[in-house]
């Protein structure tokens, strides 16, 4: 599949689903094994002080992971999942990088990071990681 294929394979995944479309994800760059997902901030997506919600930034690191193990494996489902929170994510836009740290038949282990962007420098505000399960015969 070309890179153009992937990313454009991607999005159509990404815009079959329900909350990825309500909170604004785009898929930004797709290649083998990697993924940049993007989302333009909302002030629906604050939490009480005003950052980006720690259930949303979790939401953008499990969706990373997942499309990254996507690239390689396709259709995949979380098995598990965790995000550690390093900064208040305050900015005009938020970048989740995944990526595939190995991937086997049975369990893809993923990575990611997640950067608030404002006045276009990017902050590490968290990192994740997940195992998935390819769900594909």
């Amino acid at each position: 599949m070309t890179a153009t294929d992937l990313l454009a394979t991607l999005r159509a995944v990404n815009d079959s689903a329900a909350f990825n479309r309500w909170a604004g994800f785009t898929v930004a760059r797709a290649a083998p094994g990697e993924i940049d997902l993007t989302l333009t901030w909302r002030d629906d997506f604050g939490q009480y002080a005003g950052f980006l919600h720690a259930g949303l930034a979790g939401a953008l690191i499990d969706t990373a992971c997942g499309f990254a193990a996507f690239t390689l494996s396709g259709p995949v489902l979380a098995s598990r999942y965790s995000v550690n929170c390093l900064a208040p994510a305050i900015g005009e836009r938020f970048i989740a990088r995944g990526r595939v740290v190995k991937a086997g038949r049975k369990q893809v282990f993923t990575s990611a990071e997640l950067f608030a962007v404002k006045a276009d420098v990017e902050k590490l505000v968290a990192t994740g990681d997940a195992i998935l399960v390819p769900t594909a015969p």
